[in-house]
């Protein structure tokens, strides 16, 4: 048994990975919310000088790429896997990104979870000692998304309360063996969790007990409390999800609310910009890791933070044959030194 492995579903690792660089792009509509400025390209044009939204998205990730590795001060083709995913089909804006890069890729798809899958294996690859420099990227755009999962725009179909607003965004983690930090000691992988939610305008019901789960399961693992991390962050259960998360975890006692914020709240203002329930897609969590928490926790205002993006796993067919939303979580614990988990 390796020595790696914590309890159920965590790892430690032995040589904690480096966030040696990141990167944020983000597309007009998230510049306008709370995290204006922030944001490392900004395009006004939703198609970002290309002539579809599904070549715009695939334009976000090689900028993204490209100003992290810049971040990391290092050359692309010094990274020696890349782990990138998004929420089209086959994952192609992620393939079609990289296919003239020359980089060893692994395409990874969980939903808005991605970034947090992708953070878990780049680390380990690190970690593990197969690589010294890896990239974890991911994005989302509100136009691809909605022409493949809902209906095409011209439609103007109606929003439910309960919707999320897919980000137009993405970012990127550039990981080392070697650096100042921030750096990345565990993980937790998640359990899928189905918690018979039908409705697809209703994502962060579905993916709330994922959290829950995936959190306890982390805290149960490392013998924590949430009282540990500075913030929790997830991503993206908008406001219903992130209300069901504290009200789960009220049950057993333990009031989170003080520390935990969610990606899905801090990318958009609902009141301001008619996003209803919050920012989803995997280019939400991301871009609101790689534009914020990270600068935040360099700048020293928090020191140690638990990144637990969730995905709901759905598809336009498994909803079109009315099976429930699976939902997933992964954990990355973020710390400002090297060991202080």
């Amino acid at each position: 048994m390796s020595v790696k492995k914590a309890g159920a579903q965590s790892v430690q690792f032995s040589n904690p990975p480096v966030i040696a660089g990141f990167a944020s792009v983000a597309g007009k509509k998230e510049n306008e919310g709370p995290l204006r400025g922030c944001f490392d390209y900004v395009s006004d044009d939703s198609y970002f000088g290309e002539n579809t939204w599904e070549k715009a998205e695939t334009f976000m990730q090689k900028k993204v790429f490209e100003l992290a590795c810049a971040s990391a001060k290092t050359e692309a083709a010094k990274i020696d896997y890349v782990f990138a995913g998004d929420l089209l089909n086959q994952c192609i804006a992620s393939a079609l990104a990289f296919r003239e890069c020359r980089v060893p890729y692994f395409g990874v798809y969980g939903a808005c979870s991605t970034m947090a899958e992708s953070l878990t294996l780049a680390a380990m690859a690190v970690d593990g000692g197969y690589a010294s420099k890896t990239a974890a990227v991911c994005s989302s755009h509100f136009c691809t998304a909605e022409r493949q999962f809902r209906f095409p725009l011209e439609y103007g179909g109606q929003r439910t309360p309960s919707s999320q607003w897919t980000a137009t965004a993405a970012g990127c983690v550039i990981l080392s063996e070697g650096g100042e930090g921030p750096f990345i000691p565990r993980v937790t992988t998640g359990i899928i969790r189905d918690a018979g939610v039908t409705d697809v305008n209703n994502m962060g019901a579905a993916m709330a007990p994922a959290a829950y789960e995936t959190l306890s399961a982390h805290f149960e693992d490392f013998s924590t409390d949430p009282d540990y991390y500075d913030l929790i962050v997830t991503g993206d259960l908008g406001k219903i999800g992130h209300r069901a998360l504290i009200d789960l975890f009220g049950d057993d006692g333990l009031d989170i609310s003080a520390r935990s914020i969610d990606c899905g709240m801090l990318l958009f203002s609902s009141e301001k910009q008619d996003v209803h329930a919050g920012g989803s897609g995997c280019g939400c969590s991301a871009s609101v890791l790689c534009a914020y928490i990270l600068r935040e926790m360099r700048s020293g205002r928090w020191k140690n933070v638990l990144f637990a993006a969730t995905g709901a796993l759905l598809s336009t067919t498994s909803s079109a044959q009315k099976e429930s939303i699976p939902g997933i979580c992964h954990a990355v614990a973020i710390s400002s030194e090297r060991g202080a988990l």
